[in-house]
């Protein structure tokens, strides 16, 4: 039976709003402005992609282990801290000090409404408060570990990794070099997959690791999450130039107006859709080896690269 991507879509925005509203301190908290900010933006709407990924990853894995469709426990949680993760880097990407944009999911952004001040220190707090969830997971203590050091890796500068890697916020800065300059296709692949890929890969490998995946497991997971992250940032810059601010529920055409490194500023609209497919094939091929088990999680790689909006 196909798999529908709007019913995974409702299941995993449940389940993922329901774990954020029992990790997010209330509006009446105090500090009552800060807990407002991050609950702003937290809860701005958005179809969960990075949380419903790593849930979808958990399922696939621990269904080898068990013929129902069983998730495992703390797999929910770990979606909800990369939300906050991607929040955060929301939150701070739209500060007038780097996008300088006034909207995200077609509302105002976090500093419109709370200030600047407020907004840096919303992003901070969920930044802390994702650590201290996936500190406090459930079961064996070393995938927990595995699972800090991998989201850490994913968010930072590739400190650690020999050069060989970097994540979020060492993408972020490759960004904002390389404005006004000229974009190589060897820049933009770096910034996708650091400031947007490492995001969507480690949200797949860490639902690997709370399923109980294997070494060999996890490279098959990583190796689709490179190839789907890479597709999905590429989609978006062609979104970006093709679509209306209402369509994205985003300021379009911000992408070239700053002068941005992106995909098709340096091939074209029409090659970049092509590679986009490509890299989604690829992707897709990787998860062979789970057979049908993977059809959740490929139907949810479909609808990212394959999104009109």
């Amino acid at each position: 039976m196909p798999v529908e991507f709007s019913e995974l879509v409702r299941e995993g925005v449940a389940l993922t709003d329901a774990a954020l509203e029992r990790l997010l301190p209330g509006a009446d908290v105090q500090p009552h402005n800060i807990h407002r900010a991050m609950r702003h933006s937290v809860f701005a709407g958005g179809k969960r992609l990075r949380p419903l990924l790593a849930i979808e990853s958990a399922r696939m894995i621990a269904s080898q282990r068990n013929e129902a469709s069983v998730l495992p426990a703390g797999a929910v949680d770990v979606g909800a801290a990369i939300e906050m993760l991607h929040t955060y880097s929301l939150i701070h990407d739209d500060l007038p000090a780097l996008d300088n944009d006034d909207l995200r999911r077609g509302k105002p952004t976090c500093h419109v409404v709370y200030g600047e001040a407020m907004a840096i220190l919303a992003g901070d707090a969920l930044q802390t408060l994702a650590y201290q969830t996936l500190a406090s997971l459930p079961g064996d203590a070393s995938a927990k570990i595995e699972i800090v050091k991998e989201v850490a890796i994913a968010t930072g500068t590739g400190v650690g990794t020999d050069g060989l890697a970097t994540g979020m916020i060492g993408g972020q800065v490759w960004d904002i070099e390389g404005e006004g300059i000229k974009p190589t296709a060897e820049r933009v692949e770096a910034i996708h997959r650091s400031k947007t890929g490492a995001l969507i890969t480690v949200s797949i490998v860490a639902g690997g690791f709370i399923g109980g995946a294997s070494a060999d497991e996890i490279a098959s997971l990583r190796s689709f999450g490179e190839k789907a992250g890479l597709a999905f940032q590429i989609v978006d810059d062609v979104l970006d130039m093709t679509q209306s601010s209402e369509e994205l529920g985003k300021t379009a055409g911000k992408d070239t107006a700053s002068e941005k490194a992106t995909w098709p500023a340096v091939f074209g609209i029409e090659a970049s859709r092509q590679t986009a497919a490509e890299l989604l094939r690829d992707a897709l091929a990787s998860l062979d080896r789970f057979g049908t088990r993977a059809d959740r999680l490929k139907a949810v790689a479909r609808a990212l690269v394959e999104r009109t909006h």
